[in-house]
């Protein structure tokens, strides 16, 4: 029995999809929509195989006759636009495709240029596999997480982040990185760009960074109003040593695993850092980049744990979970809490409250460390086929930066990395070379090489992946 409190033509109109239809110009009302739906469908609004609205729910929702919407919809499908089946409603018809405009002058030039040749294999540093994503473990996470939260959790949101990922991560934090940290001192993030361009607000002056690093990071800062100088960078990291003469108020650091050219900080350095920041009241900045990815040597831990009254810790999920989480988090030092929450504003605008109480649940019930040590041994079975296939391939190309994270650095012959990424590129391959992650001021000798990340490419394809990238290699001398 229908509900005595609606009307039937509101029930009609509750029935159907919605469709933005504007009816104008002269002759009667059914002309009007016909000319209206041709329209929707020559300019792509309506795809080909679109459903309508029943008849009757689009006469109501546009204030028309019942019989003007049937009458209409009849002769569209007498004129091939649209089709219709007893029972299963009028769509689009597959042959009513939309007409392309005609092509500008700067269409017509760049259609007679050569085109570039499509992507086939991802070598870029940054990038984890896609194809990895532990969803059906995300969804049982997301599942209790939605049922176990309270109402507030779907109010305006704490711009800290919720209270249940903040614990979370205090925890895990302590337990697999040796952060000390608190709640109240962890500020979520959209990532960790979101993160570093928040810092870029609350810091002044001039900005220590490695002299090898994401020029996207540098860029950041220096869109703040903040001065980047470069330090020198080898194989046991960046040289702290240099903090005393270079007048920053802060310092970027990659201490887990130098961006991109390999190797933890030395202990020795890591100290430095934290001693000239306690002298002259500086930060430190660490980007714990590829922290839980390790495979010859033991674990280390955060620069953080030394002083956390010192450091910044900032740390995302991009890389062991999916870039398309856009969740990151900073653990801050007490003196930085309220600076930082009044850069980011008094309400949450930038991560969704799902995402983060389904973290939550995913490290609380051990979901996170089990998918990280399963893509810890993925990778480095990835790291280890790299190595292998280069050796026999191409052993003229030593192989560097491999003893954790997802990216290991090819040094190539002098004066051979512009053409061998030109190559690569046509062969399908992305990539780059050492020479985009140099800081422009650097005094360091510049190196030749490729930053070959080995994340990206799925299994099923890494064979061939390995094959074109030994193609493009410059041979032997």
């Amino acid at each position: 029995m229908a509900d005595r409190g609606v009307n039937s033509g509101e029930a009609e109109a509750s029935v159907g999809t919605d469709l933005h239809l504007e009816l104008s110009g002269r002759g009667a009302r059914r002309e009007q929509l016909m000319l209206a739906l041709r329209e929707a469908i020559t300019s792509g609004r309506l795809a080909p195989g679109t459903r309508l609205p029943p008849y009757r729910t689009l006469a109501v929702d546009l204030g028309i006759a019942r019989n003007t919407v049937g009458e209409a919809y009849a002769e569209l499908v007498a004129e091939g636009w649209l089709t219709a089946r007893q029972g299963s409603g009028t769509h689009v018809a597959s042959r009513a495709t939309p007409q392309p405009p005609p092509p500008s002058a700067g269409d017509r030039a760049r259609r007679s240029a050569p085109e570039a040749r499509p992507v086939a294999y991802d070598f870029m540093p940054t990038s984890p596999d896609a194809s990895a994503f532990p969803r059906a473990a995300w969804l049982r996470s997301a599942r209790r997480a939605f049922n176990d939260a309270p109402g507030d959790a779907f109010g305006v949101g704490d711009p800290r982040g919720r209270v249940e990922l903040r614990t979370a991560l205090t925890e895990y934090l302590a337990r697999a990185r040796g952060v000390r940290t608190a709640p109240h001192r962890i500020v979520v993030c959209a990532g960790f760009a979101h993160a570093l361009r928040i810092l870029g607000e609350v810091l002044e002056g001039t900005v220590a960074v490695e002299s090898y690093g994401l020029a996207f990071h540098r860029s950041l800062l220096t869109g703040a109003g903040l001065r980047t100088v470069p330090l020198t960078v080898d194989a046991d990291g960046a040289r702290t040593a240099e903090l005393g003469a270079v007048g920053a108020g802060a310092v970027l650091l990659t201490p887990a695993h130098q961006f991109p050219t390999g190797g933890p900080l030395r202990p020795e350095r890591r100290t430095a850092a934290v001693d000239w920041a306690r002298a002259t009241g500086a930060v430190v900045l660490e980007d714990d980049y590829d922290g839980e990815f390790r495979y010859d040597r033991e674990p280390v831990g955060a620069v953080q744990g030394l002083d956390p009254d010192r450091v910044v810790y900032l740390g995302s999920t991009s890389k062991s979970l999916s870039p398309a989480l856009r969740l990151g988090w900073l653990a801050l030092p007490e003196a930085l809490v309220d600076d930082v929450l009044a850069v980011k504003g008094v309400r949450e605008m930038w991560t969704g409250v799902g995402d983060q109480l389904t973290l939550a649940d995913f490290l609380a019930c051990g979901a996170y460390d089990r998918h990280v040590r399963l893509m810890r041994r993925t990778y480095r079975r990835r790291r280890d086929r790299l190595v292998a296939v280069l050796a026999e391939r191409a052993p003229h190309i030593g192989v560097g930066g491999i003893a954790a994270g997802l990216h290991a650095v090819l040094d190539l012959p002098p004066g051979t990395e512009r053409d061998t990424v030109r190559a690569a590129g046509r062969l399908g391959l992305a990539l780059e070379g050492l020479g985009a992650f140099r800081h422009p001021d650097s005094a360091m000798e510049p190196r030749e090489g490729l930053v070959i990340g080995f994340g990206a490419p799925p299994d099923h394809a890494f064979n061939g992946a390995l094959q074109a990238l030994c193609t493009a290699l410059p041979p032997a001398p």
